[in-house]
């Protein structure tokens, strides 16, 4: 455990920090929280060679031991007092506290899966293409990778990618947001039985992003952000030919048909639309309602929305702060615009009057929605539910889909060949029925189109980390009737034969 002032971490250990210090504020209470520092470019380098030296032994060690000491990981998780890492999360970006501690529950699984999966899932064998031949694919470690991570679920997202990385033989190099630096420095003590300098943790901006990636001794990329942070970042990562994961969010679509459980819906919707203030990539933040239930769904949408509590993220509430002063001004700027292109405010629509200090805004449920509005063609990011009635399935996949971003969407329906039809037709990486927001470690997460490149979680996430060889060998040796040189009559010309 350290202070809340200036750490770096690297070679097994926190460090004081030498770089220039950043002040980190509470969204809640614009209280200080504590300070971070820019990672200098000689920490960052004596942070890279540690890590060059831990990964080439890490990779040599077989399959097995990797698994145990990534299951050692996961058993420090399950038995350390995360308290003061979900407190340092819910000051420093304003996350209520069971969504912090409900975010470092689920870390230990995913270190056992993967732990299990590369032990599992190595190479492949084809069959072979010559007798006598033995042909199969192996797979390799890259080296290092690197981790820019968000500020909403800093650790999580970070476990999904660092998991995958050291189970396939990587030194991994976490680069945290600015706004949740703090509470991932913290977590770091989980890793202390790995070797040292395999894992570090070093706090900066954009700047130390770019340096990371440019790196001549990083070779793989995973990125947690915005569409114009991923673009910039998958562009970084192709100019110097390593692989990346890129996962950039979306405006996600939320349809409830006629044939909808409304309470499930409602409920649901509620979850979707508001879990973590509005701040998710999967977040619904465009609602297609049909006519016949429209109005119904509206009331008990409402209803379900006005019992959240707003507040401090350390005391009883379900919506805390936006992250920073910016990102409430955002949704502020899409509310305006949208009432000005005639969408009405059921609910919500202002900074709530109990929180005049700190980032707060109340949940709010906009009707009457076009797709002209920018609310429906924006990243939102906020507690802002844009809804718009529709007449049929078809026509709520068709507005859908009329999207740049495909990363999730939902649909609340009581008619498997709806949902059937909706798991066809919805172009996103991933589509749920009656539940919204669930992942599972099992199975790929990542977006379509401008939401993202390649997948984490699964066995497709483990690919992200490691790359094949080929391998051919002949057991029997013996001449083959191919190689040099060829037997005159498998020429053109021979002799004695002549032109026409």
């Amino acid at each position: 455990m350290f202070d809340c002032f200036g750490p770096v971490y690297f070679s097994g250990s926190w460090r004081p920090a030498k770089g220039q210090m950043l002040t980190v504020t509470d969204p809640a209470t614009l209280a200080e929280v504590g300070r971070i520092a820019e990672t200098t470019m000689a920490e960052r380098e004596a942070a890279l060679d540690a890590a060059r030296v831990a990964q080439r032994t890490w990779a040599q060690l077989d399959a097995k031991s990797r698994a145990a000491a990534l299951h050692k990981v996961a058993n420090r998780i399950e038995a350390a007092d995360l308290r003061r890492c979900a407190e340092l999360m819910c000051r420093e970006m304003g996350k209520t506290y069971p969504d912090a501690i409900g975010e470092l529950a689920n870390c230990a699984g995913v270190f056992r899966y993967f732990a299990e999966m590369a032990r599992d899932e190595a190479g492949k064998v084809a069959g072979s293409t010559q007798a006598g031949s033995f042909q199969f694919a192996r797979y390799e470690p890259l080296g290092l990778s690197v981790h820019i991570m968000p500020f909403n679920f800093p650790v999580l997202l970070m476990c999904w990618t660092v998991a995958a990385s050291l189970a396939s033989g990587n030194g991994c190099i976490v680069k945290p947001a600015l706004a949740a630096t703090l509470s991932t420095l913290e977590f770091m003590g989980v890793f202390a039985d790995l070797p040292a300098g395999l894992m570090a943790c070093l706090p900066g901006g954009a700047e130390l992003a770019v340096a990371l990636i440019e790196s001549p001794k990083t070779n793989a990329v995973a990125f947690t952000g915005s569409v114009s942070a991923g673009r910039a970042v998958a562009m970084a990562a192709a100019a110097q030919m390593k692989p990346a994961v890129i996962e950039a969010g979306g405006s996600d679509p939320l349809i409830v048909t006629a044939l909808a459980p409304l309470e499930v819906a409602a409920a649901g919707a509620v979850t979707a639309a508001f879990h973590l203030t509005g701040q998710v990539c999967t977040s619904a933040e465009r609602l297609f309602v049909e006519t016949p239930v429209h109005d119904e769904f509206l009331r008990l949408f409402a209803t379900k929305t006005r019992a959240l509590r707003i507040g401090n993220g350390l005391k009883k509430s379900e919506i805390g702060p936006l992250v920073s002063e910016a990102a409430r001004e955002k949704v502020i700027r899409l509310v305006a615009e949208a009432k000005a292109k005639g969408a009405d405010v059921l609910t919500g629509g202002r900074i709530p009057p109990s929180e005049p200090v700190g980032w707060f805004y109340e949940p709010t449920i906009l009707t009457g929605c076009t797709p002209d509005m920018a609310i429906m063609r924006e990243e939102c990011f906020g507690p802002v539910a844009a809804v718009m009635k529709v007449e049929s399935l078809g026509e709520a996949i068709t507005h859908a889909n009329d999207t740049p971003f495909g990363l999730g969407a939902s649909i609340f329906t009581t008619s498997l060949e709806e949902a059937m039809e909706a798991a066809e037709r919805l172009e996103a990486g991933m589509v749920w029925v009656n539940n919204p927001l669930i992942d599972n470690d099992a199975l790929p997460f990542g977006g379509w189109k401008q939401s993202g490149l390649g997948r984490e979680l699964s066995r497709l996430g483990l690919d992200t980390f490691r790359r094949s060889k080929m391998v051919v060998i002949d057991h029997k040796p013996r001449i083959q009737g191919w190689w040099y040189p060829y037997p005159d009559e498998w020429f053109y010309e021979t002799e004695g034969r002549k032109h026409s």
